[in-house]
């Protein structure tokens, strides 16, 4: 990744009607990086993308662009563009006219216009459809429009905030595929806002997880997913079983009633710790194998592998194995050392990682009435 840094906010904070939305925020964006604030509705990830962007001032902290503070700096000095989830397309222009605006405001020569046109058209798969009715069009190709016409100027720097939520899923991936080509082909640096996991570890060269108004993790997408800082970062990435522990000593810790190796090091002995074990990465073995075992409450197949809800020790572990077991039967749990991930505790801790009220249902209510701050 390029080394030379574009933007930087220095202790940044933002309230709005007296409620803390951004809490002393410090974050270095890097030229052509395609960067993803990721994190639950509220979190704070908008609110930044609108400061850099320059629709919102910060409270305090400095937003510096190439090493120079432009807090105060209108959006339309900055060498920003951004794509809305909602695509603002003028309705009365058609998709030529859409995406030649910003040229025609500044009252470039009509030749270069025409090329410049042409060549963004090519770039997001949009050629012959010069003279369409954008109203006509169906979202991934609104959303393309969108994109062409933020990029005809050139900028710096992309923001895109939740650009692919309006679309259904076949269609987000094939357009999640299709920024990450632009990205690379322009060498544009890309800021993303987005609440959906998968799209942030697929598409990204660095994942900043966001909560509550604060960093969480900066990390690349494997690290994020291997090496979780807190309990909030390894529960909203993936899934994850996070069990309490004690850290015996280096490579060693219990939980669940049972000594265990890790690859951990540099934690105070027998200090309290918070555990986390993939589902992906648990062993289902004979009873008498297992270093652990429990009482399997629900099986639901899930088309590559099964499901499994296991109680043990009173904790209700997610396991996902390609081996079919039956409900109500025991079966015994085995976990390499390397499938174990220490965590210090945090303002995270038992929140989170046991599967007692796991439902699909629940987590699909929570998609439907997400909200963006």
């Amino acid at each position: 990744m390029n080394e030379k840094k574009i933007i930087e906010l220095k202790g940044v904070s933002k309230s709005f009607d007296g409620e803390l939305i951004l809490d002393n925020i410090d974050l270095k964006v890097y030229e052509k990086e395609f960067m993803t604030l990721l994190g639950p509705s509220g979190c704070g990830k908008t609110t930044t993308l609108r400061i850099i962007a320059g629709f919102v001032t910060p409270d305090c902290g400095e937003l510096l662009f190439d090493g120079e503070k432009i807090n105060e700096v209108p959006p339309y000095k900055r060498s920003v563009n951004t794509v809305f989830q909602k695509y603002a397309l003028f309705p009365h222009l058609n998709v030529y006219e859409n995406i030649a605006f910003a040229l025609r405001l500044k009252k470039t020569p009509e030749e270069e216009i025409y090329e410049r046109v042409e060549e963004m058209l090519t770039m997001v798969n949009l050629r012959g459809f010069e003279k369409r009715d954008v109203n006509l069009l169906s979202g991934g190709q609104q959303q393309r429009v969108a994109i062409a016409r933020a990029l005809i100027n050139k900028p710096r720097v992309l923001l895109l905030d939740e650009p692919l939520g309006a679309l259904d899923l076949k269609l987000r991936k094939d357009m999640q595929n299709e920024l990450k080509n632009i990205q690379r082909k322009t060498g544009i640096t890309f800021i993303y806002v987005t609440h959906d996991q998968e799209e942030a570890l697929s598409m990204s060269d660095t994942v900043v997880v966001m909560a509550n108004g604060k960093i969480q993790q900066i990390g690349s997408p494997t690290d994020i997913y291997n090496e979780p800082e807190n309990a909030f970062v390894a529960d909203f990435i993936g899934e994850s079983n996070i069990i309490d522990g004690v850290m015996l000593d280096d490579f060693k810790v219990r939980f669940s009633g049972h000594e265990f190796v890790c690859l951990d090091k540099g934690f105070s002995k027998n200090e309290p710790v918070d555990v986390v074990v993939r589902p992906e990465d648990v062993d289902v073995v004979p009873v008498e194998k297992g270093m652990l075992s429990g009482i399997v409450d629900s099986v639901t197949f899930k088309g590559v592998h099964y499901e499994i809800i296991v109680t043990i020790n009173k904790f209700k572990w997610m396991i996902q194995s390609t081996d079919y077991v039956a409900p109500a039967q025991k079966i015994g749990i085995y976990v390499e050392p390397d499938a174990i991930h220490i965590m210090k505790k945090s303002e995270f801790s038992g929140m989170f990682g046991d599967y007692s009220s796991f439902s699909d249902e629940l987590e699909h209510l929570s998609d439907v009435t997400e909200e963006e701050e």
